[in-house]
C-alpha cells in the first residue's frame, strides 16, 4: 500500500472521494468531500487559525484505498494531529476506508505519519468518533504494540429515534405525557385560525433566500446568535449550499399567518435525517413552533421512510422527551 501526503483538496476527485465514502466503515455527510474541502477552506468557521492540511490517501495498484483527512495544530499545549473537522461543527467523524481493508491501513497510516511527519506532532487527538467504529478497537490494538499511550473517553451523547415508517407507532413509544403533549401542540396548530403551514423547501429552489431565513430565526436565540458570528455564518452558508447542490439538504419552516417562524435544517442522507440545526422566532410562542415543527419533520420521516431521526450532538432535554435514545461519540488520545 503505497500512501501519500496531499497538498490539497484539489489534488484528489471529489467522485472517487465520494465513491469510497459510500463504502467505507462511516458514510456521513460530514466525511463528504464537499464538507471537508469546505470545513478546510472556513477553518471550522475560525475555529482554528495556525493549522497545516495532513491528507493522506493510500493506493493499491493505483486503486484508492483509504483516505485520512487531518490536520496539525497547537492543541493543549502540544502539536496534534486531528480529524479535518474537528471539534465544534462536525458531529461525526471518521477514516474514510472499506472494512476490509480498514486495520491495515490504519496500521500503515500509522507508520507514515510517525516516519513522515515524526517531529511535526506528539499525539492524535481524534473527536466525534462514532461508538461503534472500528478506528477505537484499532487504535487500542496499535497503542499496546507500539508502546504509546491510550486514552479513550465518550465525548458527548447523539440521541437518535428509530422509525418505521409509522407515526402513531413512534408516538406509542414516547412517555405517556410527552406523546399527549405532542399530539395536543400539534393539533392546536393544525385548529389555530392563524393558518399554521410546515414547508419543506424544494430541491430546486433559489436556496440563498431560503437559508437567510433560517439564519434570522436562529438570531433569536442569544446563545445561537453568538455562535453564528461573520466567520461562522459564512461556513454554515457554503456547507449548506453544498449539500443542497448535492442533493442532501432538507430545509423546513413552520409558517403562521404567512410568516417562517421556526426553522429546521437537517441533512437527508443514507435514508435517515440527520439533525444539524435549528431556529425559532419568539412570535407566537402559545402556539410552540419549535415543538409542532419538530413534530411534523418527524411525521416527514414516517411517510417518506426515513428509518431513523438522528438528533446529532448534545442531551438537550427536548430530544429525549421526543423519545431519543442515547449513543455516543467518542474521543481517542494517543501520545507516541
Amino acid at each position: 500500500m503505497h500512501y501519500t501526503l496531499l497538498e490539497n483538496f484539489s489534488q484528489i476527485q471529489a467522485d472517487e472521494w465520494n465513491g469510497l465514502l459510500k463504502e467505507s466503515i462511516s458514510d456521513t455527510p460530514f466525511s463528504r468531500y464537499e464538507y471537508q474541502r469546505l470545513w478546510w477552506e472556513h477553518r471550522g468557521g475560525g475555529e482554528w487559525k495556525d493549522a497545516r492540511l495532513v491528507l493522506v490517501t493510500a493506493r493499491e495498484n493505483e486503486k484508492l484505498i483509504g483516505i485520512a483527512p487531518l490536520f496539525i495544530s497547537e492543541y493543549e499545549n502540544q502539536p496534534a494531529l486531528l480529524l479535518n473537522g474537528s471539534i465544534e461543527i462536525s458531529d461525526y467523524l471518521d477514516l474514510i476506508v472499506r472494512p476490509d481493508d480498514h486495520t491495515r491501513f490504519l496500521s500503515g497510516l500509522l507508520d507514515f505519519l510517525a516516519s513522515t511527519l515524526a517531529d511535526s506532532w506528539s499525539r492524535l487527538d481524534w473527536y466525534n468518533l462514532p461508538d461503534d467504529s472500528p478506528t477505537l478497537a484499532a487504535f487500542k490494538a496499535e497503542s499496546t504494540k507500539r508502546g504509546w499511550t491510550h486514552h479513550e473517553e465518550i465525548y458527548r451523547p447523539t440521541p437518535r429515534i428509530a422509525l418505521n415508517g409509522d407515526f402513531e407507532e413512534y408516538l406509542s413509544r414516547v412517555e405517556k405525557k410527552q406523546r399527549h403533549e405532542i399530539r395536543r401542540k400539534m393539533r392546536r396548530a393544525a385548529e389555530s385560525e392563524l393558518n399554521v403551514r410546515f414547508i419543506l423547501v424544494d430541491h430546486s429552489a433559489d436556496i440563498e433566500p431560503e437559508l437567510n431565513a433560517f439564519f434570522d430565526l436562529m438570531l433569536h436565540d442569544p446563545n445561537k446568535a453568538a455562535f453564528l458570528h461573520p466567520a461562522m455564518r459564512e461556513q454554515m452558508t457554503a456547507v449548506l449550499r453544498a449539500a443542497h447542490e448535492n442533493g442532501y439538504l432538507w430545509l423546513g419552516f413552520l409558517e403562521i399567518a404567512g410568516v417562517k417562524t421556526a426553522a429546521s435544517v437537517n441533512f437527508d442522507y443514507k435514508g435517515k435525517l440527520w439533525g444539524y440545526n435549528s431556529g425559532v422566532s419568539r412570535a407566537h410562542m402559545e402556539l410552540s413552533p419549535g415543538w409542532v415543527l419538530l413534530g411534523h419533520t418527524i411525521q416527514w420521516c414516517c411517510e417518506n421512510k426515513r428509518h431513523e431521526f438522528d438528533f446529532m450532538r448534545g442531551d438537550e432535554e427536548y430530544k429525549y422527551r421526543f423519545g431519543g435514545v442515547n449513543r455516543f461519540v467518542m474521543r481517542v488520545k494517543i501520545t507516541k
